[in-house]
């Protein structure tokens, strides 16, 4: 068995964040007991590229797909997630009940971003940040999964510098993530320098 860190996880890095309205007939399936969060007919679907980096515990990429549930606080669901970390699949399935899956990537200076599975690719990305914050923001949050058939709530605490981006994407439309393709983003944008811990 591949070995892996206990929680929570200190991870810190570089990410990129882009955030969908989405009809919710057209959600992804959400794990046992998350509702989404609905105004207006629509929920809020959240995509990120994230580069994991020293001196955080683990490093590898990760591209996520989550939607906005219904929480005492501010709360996600992981539809889908791959990583290039072995670990980090197997520490996120046991500990989370988080649904990785491995994948390649190809990162390119924090601005373009690539991702494929051993069957086809799954979705590309370019960032153009633009003006953002010089200090670190706190944020907390929660994610919202299913663990050994019952509801999981792990909760994440962060630091890092936002600042507002333009991204351009294009997703397989027959891959997973085949319900954002030919969709474009209300928001996005680059979370520099974070600092996060995952778990209780």
């Amino acid at each position: 068995m591949t070995a892996y860190p206990p929680e929570p996880w200190r991870l810190t890095g570089q990410a990129c964040l882009s955030v969908w309205r989405l009809p919710v007939a057209e959600l992804p399936a959400l794990p046992g007991g998350a509702e989404p969060t609905v105004v207006a007919g629509q929920a809020l679907v959240f995509a990120a590229w994230v580069d994991y980096q020293p001196p955080g515990q683990l490093s590898y990429h990760e591209l996520l797909a989550a939607v906005a549930v219904r929480g005492r606080r501010l709360t996600a669901s992981i539809t889908g997630i791959w990583v290039d970390s072995e670990v980090s699949l197997v520490g996120g399935r046991a500990l989370w009940g988080i649904p990785k899956d491995l994948a390649t990537f190809d990162f390119h200076r924090g601005r373009t971003f690539t991702a494929a599975t051993a069957d086809d690719w799954i979705a590309t990305a370019a960032f153009s940040r633009r003006v953002g914050l010089p200090v670190a923001t706190p944020s907390a949050f929660d994610i919202a999964q299913t663990l050994d058939g019952r509801p999981k709530r792990s909760p994440v605490a962060a630091r890092f510098k936002p600042a507002a981006a333009a991204a351009d994407w294009s997703v397989n439309p027959r891959g997973p993530l085949g319900f954002l393709a030919g969709r474009r983003p209300i928001v996005s944008a680059a979370l520099s320098d974070f600092d996060l811990r995952f778990g209780g």
